[in-house]
């Protein structure tokens, strides 16, 4: 009996110990969190949904045009939909950044400071490729968090993530950095940029936007998604870097539009089976399978079976890494590209390009581009065109890209891009993803209806100015 309780004792004692010592070597996340939270907002969205009772019918509006609507059919008041996400402000006055998830298709946006004063925030410029949108409110003397150099932080580094997960505001939780550049496939955009800081600080829904800051107080990322089967927290949670944040935030304040430079090439990560194929002798860097014509690669000598391993001497394991880093630039800039080709180690110069294949300032469309003007239309006028969406091009003007592309006056647009339009907000942002890289083809493709009832369907370039 002794001796069981002699062996109990020593096992207390160890895990005592064991505890004591962790508690020691935990640093005070006290300054970091009081350098930030007052710099970290709630963001309150309010979005108008038209719903409809269309039986499957919506998806298919010349369907209904020629054979008529469903019986159940009619036009219900829009209900507002709520949501909610955190921002951070990076300056006294009054711009705000978070993720476009967050604000996107919202008909208001409200901006709670962590003082319960409240805001109504304007869009400033939104970029789906990385997630971001930058609102700016009507204010001065705020509370801001620096930027930080997310290149900075390492592996097992601590990390706090303030948000406001479930509408409990001013939230902070500790984590550490688990691992860099990953890739989670979350975003949904052609040109899209993952190179996300992966943590196991908690996050949870209300928490995207928020900051996540080292311990010295400074903005490190801004928090994105989670990986869960749940919809809630499941142990990881992952941040746009700070050193990405700040280039996008940038141009858009400036342009309005991220000046996005493009290498021009088709590149995956190394696999086994890919190494044993091509016959190569290392699994780290970018494989380039393709590089496009007129590209700013093409021009410097990359080539099909080169493997990127460096950016400006900057060491790149994946491809996430090498997006990330070409995604900090600008059209115009040249960096340092090194390649392993035949087992050999070459350096080319490569000056940068823009989408375009070439070095202009890259401004949003605007509906202006398209010379006409729109009217949405009324429930009546719907029925009346047996349609269940669309907007009218109520006027088209000389020399516009409207007229360029033979849409006359009396066109109701009832797709663009295959997505249905409801309202004039609906064009803008068709506009918007052309501007921002979402569309590859840089195109409109319309399709609709005159008031006669003759289909339509008109293919617009944005590329050619």
């Amino acid at each position: 009996m002794k001796t069981s309780l002699k062996k109990h004792f020593i096992l207390l004692s160890v895990i005592l110990t064991a505890s004591f010592s962790l508690n020691a070597q935990v640093p005070d996340f006290t300054s970091a969190a009081e350098k930030s939270i007052n710099a970290v907002v709630h963001v309150k969205t309010k979005t108008e949904i038209k719903q409809r009772s269309m039986m499957g019918f919506d998806d298919d509006p010349f369907f209904q045009f020629f054979f008529g609507q469903p019986r159940m059919q009619q036009q219900q008041k829009p209900k507002p939909v709520m949501a909610s996400g955190s921002g951070v402000i990076i300056t006294e006055d009054g711009y705000i950044v978070t993720n476009n998830h967050v604000i996107a298709d919202a008909d208001e946006i409200e901006v709670v400071l962590n003082d319960k004063k409240t805001y109504t925030a304007q869009v400033v410029g939104t970029d789906p490729n990385t997630d971001i949108a930058l609102l700016k409110i009507d204010a001065n003397k705020l509370h801001t968090i620096p930027f930080g150099n997310s290149d900075d932080l390492k592996i097992g580094e601590w990390v706090l993530a303030i948000g406001n997960p479930f509408n409990l505001t001013s939230t902070v939780t500790a984590g550490i950095v688990s691992a860099k550049a990953r890739n989670i496939n979350i975003l949904s955009s052609d040109m899209k940029i993952e190179a996300f800081i992966q943590t196991d600080a908690a996050v949870n829904p209300g928490n995207s936007g928020g900051a996540l800051v080292n311990l010295k107080g400074e903005l490190v990322g801004i928090n994105t998604a989670i990986a869960t089967q749940t919809g809630s927290y499941s142990g990881y949670s992952f941040a746009i870097p700070s050193s990405l944040v700040q280039k996008v935030v940038d141009d858009l304040k400036k342009y309005g539009e991220v000046q996005r430079a493009i290498l021009g090439v088709s590149i995956s990560d190394i696999s086994d089976e890919l190494a044993k194929e091509k016959k190569i002798s290392v699994m780290e860097g970018a494989y380039v399978h393709s590089v496009s014509e007129g590209s700013a690669a093409k021009a410097a000598g990359i080539k099909e079976g080169d493997i990127i391993t460096k950016i400006n001497d900057k060491k790149v394991k994946s491809v996430a890494e090498l997006q990330e880093q070409i995604a900090r630039k600008a059209p115009g800039d040249n960096v340092s590209v090194t390649v392993l080709r035949n087992d050999s180690e070459k350096t080319f110069t490569v000056e940068l390009k823009n989408k375009r294949g070439n070095l202009d300032v890259m401004t949003a469309n605007t509906l202006d581009e398209l010379g006409a003007s729109f009217q949405e239309l009324s429930n009546e006028k719907l029925q009346k065109f047996k349609i269940s969406n669309g907007v009218l091009v109520a006027s088209v003007s000389k020399d516009g890209k409207f007229q360029q592309a033979g849409i006359k006056k009396d066109f109701v647009i009832i797709r663009i891009n295959n997505k249905p339009i409801k309202d004039i907000k609906d064009i803008k942002n068709a506009l918007s993803e052309v501007s921002n890289g979402s569309n590859r083809d840089n195109a409109l493709f319309i399709s609709g209806i005159y008031t006669t009832g003759e289909a339509g369907y008109y293919a617009i370039d944005l590329s050619k100015k």
